[in-house]
């Protein structure tokens, strides 16, 4: 579970992003903002995502909708993951697990008998007035860019 509330204002946060940039989630408001936090750079998985959030970034963009990858990889391997697929949109670096620990996306993994922590591929909807309005939990990669954007034209 977020330690975020459905309908409570996201506190604010400033990261690190690609494109030697910084972001302030207050400055994003009067945009929806989707924040898809997911485990690692160039895993499978994660490719499959963030390609899929990538090929349907006009229409994120036509419904006045901001879409950011968020992981603890730091900016070096986010650039290197970002060029080889030419997305155009921005990864936050959350080394610190600052933001991480704001959505509670850390969970114990098990990966062949070995337990760890590590991100649960989770998905959250930021509306224009910076309040937390939908969020998805233990996401399957594949299609989930459409489920949020279909999400998102529902509204």
């Amino acid at each position: 579970m977020s330690n975020l509330q459905l309908n409570q204002v996201v506190p604010n946060f400033t990261c690190n992003v690609t494109s030697d940039n910084q972001i302030s989630i207050k400055d994003l408001r009067g945009k929806k903002v989707v924040l898809y936090f997911y485990p690692k750079d160039d895993t499978p998985g994660c490719t499959i995502e963030s390609i899929e959030f990538n090929g349907l970034l006009e229409q994120f963009s036509e419904m006045n909708t901001l879409i950011f990858g968020i992981s603890r990889d730091n900016l070096v391997s986010h650039e290197k993951f970002k060029q080889k697929y030419n997305f155009s949109f921005e990864l936050i670096s959350d080394e610190n697990e600052s933001v991480c620990n704001l959505f509670g996306v850390i969970k114990e993994k098990n990966l062949y008998g070995r337990k760890y922590l590590g991100i649960e591929r989770s998905t959250f909807l930021i509306d224009e007035e910076g309040k937390l309005i939908a969020e998805w939990w233990k996401v399957k990669a594949k299609g989930h860019a459409q489920s949020v954007l279909d999400y998102i034209s529902a509204l």
